[in-house]
């Protein structure tokens, strides 16, 4: 089991940046990878982002342009989701995963077997 503990969300205007954290516990060492996901209202889940826990390679939504970058400290089992020029359209539920799937569908929310509660972002115009 892991446990997956999302904090750092909250109410931002257009433009602004916050930063999400992800603390892990438990047997984090079965994790090949870990992702950000988001919902909103009456929309299905998507990948955000993720990272690969021994390369570190990264992957991101095509439609983040560039705006989000996912980050671990590895010393404090800690996934970080830096969110910068944040658009209303990024309002959502934002929640922290673990797999241990060997899959290339990251964005694939069934390849996950842990999730956090979720963090609430919400972006004004």
């Amino acid at each position: 089991q892991v446990q997956l503990v999302e904090s750092g969300g909250g109410s931002v205007q257009a433009g602004g940046s916050l930063r999400l954290s992800c603390a892990a516990s438990g047997d984090t060492y079965s994790s090949y990878r870990m992702g950000w996901f988001r919902q909103a209202p009456g929309k299905e889940r998507e990948g955000v982002a993720v990272i690969y826990i021994g390369a570190g390679t990264t992957y991101y939504a095509d439609s983040l342009e560039g705006r989000f970058t996912i980050s671990r400290d590895s010393a404090k089992n800690t996934l970080y989701l830096q969110m910068n020029s944040l658009l209303p359209e990024d309002t959502a539920m934002y929640y922290c995963a673990s797999s241990s799937a060997y899959g290339d569908r990251w964005y694939e929310a069934l390849e996950y077997d842990f999730w956090g509660q979720g963090t609430q972002v919400t972006v004004s115009s």
